[in-house]
């Protein structure tokens, strides 16, 4: 804490002027400053002077100077000020509450000495030191001083502690006094605490120690019990002097000390437990301080001076502004004033215990405080300024606080509900819920007294959704729990606590009596339920009803009200109580019978003479009649009989208020006689105690006083003669023998035959007992009666009657023990048989009749199963030999091992059904041994596995199911359970699953995953040996990719891959590992070529350095030369090896060769010292100019080379005089020769060998002779020129032959003439029949060649017009093949055609084929997908044939989900009454009203298409034989929904129809069977509320969430029907297939059915018309009367109608208001509905406008 100076309250004088004493008012308001001058200073709290006045002298003749003022102190209640004199007297001065009333003197306390100091610290005692040591306390109510205690020296100080229950008091000598008057448990002693070094005149007491200062510049600190904890020492400071003053926070966590010019600060720590000094304000020339004031909100602190000056400091320790609305001041950690600031009210919050406040929260419509503390937490109510501090440990802030009730705080944390009393420093109770809705708690505290009882705190919550719980706070019990069969969604207490209101979600409201346990339902259908403040009154709404119960006692009698709209609130002020009323616009009030309320609080206030006086004033109701029964009940109780009497007159009960008015009469001569108010007179009491029904307290009363002639004179008025001759008999009464015949008499006159019978057989006449008995119909009391009296047994007479009346009455047991009691056994076995006695019939029948005890035991066995006692019937099967029925009898009693016992008995046929059952118990007993032998008695061996597999128990199952299962089924089994081990990372036991079933690999994989290769890998080495290596492999490849590089390695070399470990250091540059791994386990070799490549990646002197270090230098040059490295292999041979660089220029010469840089090549040749390798690159890539460029310059003798490479090329080239020229040149004519023979070139070869070797001449001749020779047999010229030699000799047969065998792939005109020459010749000069072969084969050969005219011709001129047809139809040369067949064979143009049909078909030129075949050509545009083309044929053909296609192409569209195109289609080309084609357009309709997004404007077109398309079927259906069909009336349906969902499209795009189009979706609803009855709800629901028509929103709504719901569950058999009953909309609708509404739109919708449920003026009901019916129903409710739908709204049409047609009718005032909305909006979807009406009912009504 920081001092802050604020401002100057009093301006210091020039000279001494001392401020003697200084005090703030507990309220804060008003600060007061007592001047040298003796004069009183009031300020108020923003500092400003309001008042003053001047003290008075204890005596005026000793003048005004003759005191001091020496203490000043304000009243707890700040209207009196207390001022201490030094002319011993203390003055009390009343100041009054407002500024500038009279100060009167209202008390003087004269004493013996000089008055030093003074406290107010309680009510009525002032607490003042003396000049003569003594402390005294001053008492204001009774105007007298007393002495506390008293010592020897001087009071120099006193003070009190924080809470002012104790005063410590400094003395001249040092000593320190402590007395309490109320230590509040501390335990602290009183007496001398301590002395201390010098007057401690700066004293103070603060919350944990004790600080003295004085002269000698010390602050020492004090403990509770005196010892020194701290000390401050400033004597060695020469600017320090005395100290004079001190003060204390109100809070006790700081100190202030003044002194000469400065003010020392103390703050507590609490972490430390000791005083921090905090930073002095130090102000020049202030002088001493002569008295501090602390403000007791902890914020100011005011400085006194002995110039006179008065300063005033700031000293919070920080300030913040809360929403705008508070100010938050921290004067000291544990303290914290709040301040509004627009009231300027404020609250001081504070920690009893010092704890440190931490944030401040302002909650609950900015009324009440909440601030957390390390081990509290603190509540305020700043409206009441009421503070609580309850213990509170940290919860992380989770807390959820509700400020629902004024007087308690609710505080919600980890499902535990905290109950705190604002004002109350302890919680008030602590309960568990999870429901803390504030609806659903209800807490009263003290909210209406009642008589005899001072504390009254109740609390009701839930225990869960459908149970409540009452508690007394007061006693911490609970009261007790109310269970309900439905959830709870609201409950409320009354105001005494002793009834509670709640109500249930099926909206039932429910009365609960705590005190009697009882629970009554009062009203169904409850929207809104509320008590009326400070009364037992109950207003509720019932849909449209308002009910009232002025007597919650009677809650029967209710009043009501018919009511419009929803109550939305109740008021109750000025003697008036109103409920409000929302009728939609308007809010209605309607005013309770104050009257009637206030005769319950009248009630409960025990003042029944205002009851009574109220009553009377009323007319009688059954209200006021149960107000009557209430007030007469407690009046009687109280024993005010005369109001008794009067209540009793009113409800018309004459005979209690006779017997009330006698009583009365009785009781006023009592009180006249004896005084009080007689009713403590023994026959006032006696005749209540009558009244009550109490007759033995009257009995009592009456002979306690002597009284027996009234006791029984009331017992004979009441015909109770027992009780009468009871005391007459007791009494020796006289006339006891006359009562009882009296008695006797009148019960036989009263038809008493039983009584009477008793009285005869109490007398011993037991025949004539016997006789009444039988005549009252009792004969089991005469068959009592007779067996215990045997002289009635012997009697046949008496016996046959009763027995007679026994079995008429069926009083078969009782007749059964008669009969054996007379010795008739047979009777007796067959009366207990049919009375099902069968203890007694077994017992019977063993002694008389033995063969009939197993018949009996059956007969009892079933007897008992009936009557459910399964267990006592099961011994009684096992006698009767009864098995089956013993077995079922003991599995229904759960008797286990008797039935097992039993079965073991049975053959195993019998017994196995059995087993089953009680095997399934010891399964879920856990007891599985027992279970598994049971299955497998009962066969059942796979039910045992499934046990076992269900309890986890897989060894157990493997062991079973081996026996019984597939090892497939065994298998999965076994997978499954170790997945799930697998997934609770229980990987042996996974890993021990999978290897029982084989399946290894999935352990393998399972490690994997895991990241567990150590496992993985010894797995993979059993089972997978041939996997090892590469499992190792890709584990080092995963490892390498972690940086995992050693277990990499470790994997890679197991995997025998070294090269892989050397390449992973390679490349994260470990070149020592690379080249130990590569010499250890790589190749003679490797571990070179790793250095090799260590020393690639140094470069330079350091790769030199390092090849020959490991002697590799010259190898490395090589292989740096051989891997094209050239640029390392030139720096190392630079550097080391120079007489290596030839061989290397040589091959990278060769290098950049391969690479296609020749000219670089060259260069490296030549530097190689190797230019015939330059001129050779050259000659071999033809580069002549550049060959012959380098032989010239550098290897004349490779120039020949140059130009027998050229001509090569030419020859090759086929150039061959240039060839022939080059080699020439080169003098090199023998590869002339050679060149021109290899190209067939004879001649040529002959004329070179002529020219330049004429020595060879002879040779190539003949060469050339044996070469012709071997051409003649097989070359195509030879063949030719020998087919010619072979024509002119004649041999025309063989030079056919030739011309046929000529073959030559390049000339295929040769091949053609010479086919054509051998048919020329064939058909000249051979044979019929050869010339026929040879045409055929050169015809096939032409049609081969695909010379199919010419092939055609030949056949024609042999007269083979079939193939000649052929060879044209197979050249597809049609109009020829056409016109020859129709030339030559007409019979064969058929032929041609239905080829050219086949063809066209397979080509699929299907324009060509309309012409020919329509259909076919259809069918193909069909399946090619051609749909205009084919619609487009088709529209030429027939009306049939084009929907046929149609057809096709819609079922096409349709399935590709393209219904929109289908539906386009049929609205196009119309809609035949086919009925192949209504499953079509039942699609289309279908697909459209389940397709998304067509609730809008914008889907005006495709409803209009759909709307249109209907129609015209329609139409054409009435013109059919369909007419009047099931599914004609199905499709009329279609087209009316589809005209609706139209038209709400066209009325969504005008507001001002936007009725009609809610109407329209609610219109919908009755055709759901054809509808997606979920997105109809919900679009009429939405439509409902966009319309504000929220009753019906909310039934549609909930509707939907239903069907919702009900998709999910997959069935509707819990939807509930009762909202739509006595409607049109169908119950029986189909369950959609999936949710036709997106999530979030669900969600939105359930949050507000939710939130409207809620809301208590909604009304669950749809509404309804003049029919009383729900309003859009066709068919009213009570008649059954069908009306028309309007076709613009779907609502029916009662009144006020326009016929478009019969049978189709709109409403006149929806007609009109549709029309003037089209014709002002000039919508084109409004026009087209009005057109499409017109089109449908054949004309409107005649309109004043057109659409221009």
């Amino acid at each position: 804490m920081q001092l802050r100076h604020v401002r100057t309250l009093l301006a210091p004088q020039d000279g001494t002027a001392r401020v003697t004493c200084m005090a703030w008012s507990a309220s804060s308001a008003r600060f007061a400053v007592c001047t040298a001058e003796r004069v009183v200073l009031l300020y108020d709290e923003q500092g400003e002077r309001r008042d003053k006045f001047s003290t008075k002298p204890a005596d005026a003749k000793y003048g005004r100077k003759s005191y001091v003022v020496k203490g000043m102190a304000f009243s707890p209640d700040s209207t009196k000020l207390a001022i201490g004199q030094t002319d011993n007297i203390v003055y009390v001065y009343r100041i009054g509450e407002e500024w500038g009333d009279k100060k009167v003197i209202c008390n003087k306390f004269i004493q013996t000495s000089a008055v030093t100091c003074l406290l107010w610290p309680a009510e009525n005692v002032i607490v003042f030191g003396l000049a003569e040591g003594k402390v005294r306390l001053a008492n204001t109510k009774n105007n007298k001083s007393s002495t506390i205690y008293g010592t020897d020296s001087y009071v120099v100080s006193l003070t009190s502690n924080v809470s002012g229950r104790g005063i410590l008091s400094g003395h001249a000598d040092g000593t320190i006094v402590r007395f309490f008057f109320d230590d509040e448990g501390s335990g602290e002693s009183q007496g001398k605490l301590v002395v201390h070094p010098c007057p401690p005149y700066a004293l103070a007491w603060a919350s944990n120690s004790i600080v003295a200062a004085g002269c000698d510049k010390k602050i020492v600190a004090y403990g509770k019990e005196g010892s020194v904890i701290q000390t401050f020492d400033y004597s060695r400071d020469s600017s320090e002097k005395e100290f004079t003053t001190a003060a204390t926070s109100p809070s006790g966590q700081s100190i202030v000390i003044g002194s000469y010019d400065r003010l020392r600060v103390l703050n507590w720590s609490p972490r430390r437990s000791a005083w921090e000094e905090g930073k002095p304000k130090e102000i020049a020339h202030l002088y001493t301080i002569t008295a501090l004031a602390w403000k007791r909100d902890g914020s100011r602190i005011c400085a006194g001076t002995l110039c006179g000056g008065v300063e005033q400091f700031d000293c919070c320790l920080r300030r913040t502004i809360y929403k705008n609305k508070f100010e938050i001041t921290y004067v000291g950690p544990s303290q914290v004033i709040v301040k509004n600031l627009s009231t300027g009210t404020r609250l001081v919050l504070k920690s009893q215990y010092g704890y440190e406040i931490d944030e401040v929260k302002i909650l609950g419509k900015d009324r009440y405080l909440v601030a957390h503390t390390s081990d509290t937490l603190l509540l305020g109510d700043i409206s009441s300024n009421k503070l609580s501090e309850v213990a509170w440990k940290g919860s992380g802030g989770n807390e959820k606080f509700f400020f629902d009730n004024e007087n308690v705080c609710m505080i919600f944390n980890a499902g535990e509900l905290t109950l705190v009393e604002y004002g109350s420093n302890d919680i008030l109770g602590s309960v568990r819920t999870e429901f803390v809705n504030p609806h659903l708690v209800s807490v009263r505290i003290n909210e209406r007294q009642q008589r005899g009882m001072d504390e009254n705190k109740k609390l009701a919550y839930l225990i869960d959704i459908k149970t409540i719980a009452t508690v007394d706070l007061v006693g911490g019990y609970n009261a007790g729990t109310i269970s309900h069969d439905s959830k709870i969604d609201w409950l409320e207490l009354n105001e005494t606590g002793h009834k509670l209101l709640f109500r249930d979600k099926k909206m039932r409201l429910q009365l609960y009596d705590i005190e009697s346990s009882t629970k009554t339902t009062i009203l169904n259908y409850c929207s809104y339920v509320q008590w009326v403040p400070g009364s037992d009154v109950v207003v509720a709404q019932n849909r449209s009803s308002l009910c009232i119960w002025y007597n919650i006692d009677a809650p029967e009698r209710v009043t009501m009200f018919p009511l419009k709209g929803e109550i939305v609130g109740l008021e109750r002020s000025d003697g008036k109580t109103e409920v409000i009323v929302s009728e939609g616009v308007n809010t209605v009030s309607y005013t309770l019978d104050e009257g009637l309320i206030e005769f319950g609080t009248a009630i409960d206030d025990g003042d029944y003479h205002r009851a009574t006086a109220f009553l009377e004033t009323l007319e009688m109701s059954t209200e006021t009649e149960a107000m009557w029964k209430t007030l007469s009940r407690l009046a009687l109780e109280a024993r005010q009989l005369h109001i008794a009497e009067r209540c009793f007159a009113a409800l018309g009960n004459m005979a209690k208020a006779r017997f009330l008015h006698e009583t009365n009469v009785i009781a006023d001569q009592a009180a006249q006689e004896h005084g009080g108010d007689g009713t403590d007179h023994y026959l006032v009491r006696a005749r209540l105690a009558m009244l009550d029904k109490n007759y033995k307290l009257a009995e009592m009363i009456f002979l306690e006083q002597n009284a027996t002639e009234e006791a029984m004179d009331m017992y004979r008025e009441l015909h109770m003669w027992d009780e009468c001759i009871v005391v007459a008999k007791a009494k020796g009464h006289p006339m006891l023998e006359k009562l009882r015949r009296n008695y006797y008499q009148w019960l036989l006159d009263t038809q008493q035959e039983e009584k009477a019978g008793e009285v005869q057989e109490g007398q011993g006449d037991y025949l004539a007992a016997v006789s009444l008995y039988l005549q009252a119909g009792l004969p089991a009391k005469a068959a009592r009666l007779a067996m215990d009296r045997d002289e009635l047994l012997t009697s046949a007479d008496v016996i046959d009657r009763i027995s007679t009346a026994l079995i008429r009455g069926e009083l078969y047991e009782q007749a059964g023990d008669l009969f054996e009691r007379v010795g008739n056994p047979r009777k007796a076995l067959e009366c207990y048989g049919k009375g099902n006695a069968f203890l007694k019939a077994v017992e019977l029948a063993r002694l008389a009749f033995p063969a009939e005890v197993v018949k009996l035991e059956e007969a009892w066995g079933d007897h008992l199963v009936q009557q459910k006692q399964l267990d006592a019937a099961i011994n009684h099967y096992i006698e009767a030999r009864c098995s089956v029925k013993a077995i079922e009898a003991a599995l229904g009693a759960r008797q286990w091992k008797k039935a097992i016992y039993i079965l073991d008995l049975q053959d195993k046929q019998t017994a196995a059904q059995y087993y089953l059952k009680i095997a399934q118990h010891y399964a879920a007993l856990q007891e599985y041994q027992v279970a598994e032998e049971l299955y497998i008695k009962g066969g059942q061996t796979k039910d045992a596995i499934d046990m076992y597999t269900q309890a986890g128990l897989w060894e157990q199952a493997h062991k079973l199911a081996l026996k019984c299962m597939s090892q497939e089924d065994v298998s999965v089994l076994y997978i499954t359970q170790a997945q799930e081990m697998e997934r609770q990372g229980k990987y042996k036991e996974a890993e021990r699953l999978y290897i029982t079933v084989n399946e290894p690999d999935l352990a393998i994989t399972m490690y994997k995953k895991c990241k567990m290769y150590d496992e993985m890998v010894c797995l993979v080495a059993k089972y997978h040996k041939d996997l090892l290596g590469d499992t190792h492999m890709h584990l080092g490849k995963e490892l390498e990719a972690e940086g995992r590089l050693q277990e990499a390695e470790y994997h890679y070399l197991e995997a025998k891959d070294w090269k892989s470990t050397v390449n992973m250091y390679r490349v994260n540059d470990m070149w020592e590992e690379a080249y130990r791994v590569a010499k250890a386990h790589g190749g003679a070799n490797s571990h070179k070529h790793v250095a090799y490549l260590w020393a690639k990646s140094l470069g330079g002197e350091a790769a030199v350095k390092l090849l020959s270090k490991f002697g590799l230098l010259e190898m490395a040059i090589d292989h740096a030369t051989d891997t094209g490295v050239f640029e390392f292999a030139f720096e190392l041979a630079r550097l080391s090896m120079k007489q290596k660089m030839p061989d290397i220029h040589l091959k990278y010469a060769m290098f950049l060769e391969d690479e296609g840089k020749f000219e670089e090549a060259e260069g490296e040749f030549i530097k190689a010292g190797k230019p015939k390798e330059a001129v050779l690159m050259f000659v071999h890539n033809q580069n002549w100019d550049a060959a012959q460029r380098v032989a010239e310059a550098h290897d004349p003798d490779s120039v020949a080379d140059v130009l027998v490479g050229q001509a090569q090329f030419a020859f090759e080239q086929r150039e061959f005089q240039k060839a022939e020229a080059f080699l020439l040149r080169a003098q090199r004519p023998e590869l002339a020769i050679k060149y021109y023979k290899e190209a067939g070139m004879w001649s040529e070869a002959l004329r070179i060998c002529k020219e330049y070797m004429p020595s060879r001449l002879g040779e190539l001749q003949e060469e050339c002779g044996r070469e012709a020779g071997k051409k003649g047999s097989s070359g195509a010229e030879g063949l030719l020129e020998q087919a010619r030699e072979w024509e002119q000799s004649g041999e025309y047969a063989r030079a056919v032959d030739c011309y046929l065998k000529v073959r030559d792939p390049s000339s295929s005109v040769l091949v053609e003439k010479c086919l054509l020459k051998a048919a020329e010749l064939a058909m000249k000069f051979l044979d019929q029949s050869q010339s026929m072969e040879v045409t055929r084969t050169v015809a096939s050969q032409l049609v081969a060649m695909k010379k199919y005219s010419m092939a055609a011709e030949l056949y024609l001129n042999l007269d083979l017009t079939r193939e000649a047809i052929n060879a044209l139809i197979e050249g597809e040369e049609w109009s020829k093949a056409k016109h020859m067949a129709k030339e030559f064979d007409p019979r064969s143009e058929e032929y041609v055609d239905q080829r050219y049909k086949e063809y066209l078909k397979k080509q699929g030129k299907v324009d060509s084929l309309v012409g020919i075949d329509v259909m076919a050509a259809l069918d193909i545009y069909a399946k090619q997908k051609q749909w205009e083309k084919c619609l487009e044929v088709a529209a030429k053909q027939s009306y049939q044939v084009l929907h046929k296609y149609v057809a096709l192409y819609a079922t096409q569209l349709i399935c590709e989900g393209s219904w929109d195109k289908a539906l386009r289609l049929y609205v196009h080309h119309g809609a035949p009454a086919n009925p192949q084609n209504f499953n079509i357009y039942k699609r289309l309709f279908v697909e459209m009203v389940n397709a998304p997004g067509m609730n809008c404007a914008e889907a005006y077109s495709s409803w209009a298409d759909l709307r249109d398309m209907l129609l015209s079927l329609c139409e054409n259906l009435v013109k059919s034989s369909e007419a009047n069909t099931l599914a004609h009336e199905e499709f009329e349906r279609m087209l009316l929904i589809s005209h609706y969902c139209a038209t709400r499209s066209a009325t969504q795009g005008l507001k001002q129809l936007d009725t009609m189009a809610a109407q329209l979706s609610i219109s919908l609803l009755r055709h759901t069977d054809l509808l997606p009855a979920d997105k109809a709800f919900y679009e009429a629901g939405i439509a409902a509320k966009a319309v504000s028509w929220e009753n019906m929103a909310f039934v549609f709504l909930n509707r939907f969430l239903d069907l919702s719901d009900a998709i999910e569950e997959g069935n509707l058999d819990s939807l509930d029907h009762s909202d739509f009953q006595r409607t049109d909309i169908p119950f029986e609708v189909p369950l959609p297939a999936h949710q036709h509404v997106p999530e979030e739109q669900r969600e939105e919708a359930r949050d507000w059915v939710l939130t409207m449920s809620m809301d208590q003026r909604l009304e669950q009901a749809l509404p309804q018309d003049e029919r009383n019916t729900y309003e859009a129903s066709l068919v009213a409710a009570g008649t059954g009367v069908h009306s028309l739908p309007c076709l613009l709204t779907g609502y029916p049409v009662l009144r006020n109608k326009i016929e478009l047609r019969p049978g189709r009718e709109v409403k006149k005032d929806v007609w009109y208001k549709f029309v003037m909305a089209v014709k002002t909006s000039h919508s084109p979807a409004g026009q087209d509905v009005i057109e499409f009406l017109q089109r449908w009912c054949g004309g409107l009504p005649s309109t004043s406008f057109s659409f221009q």
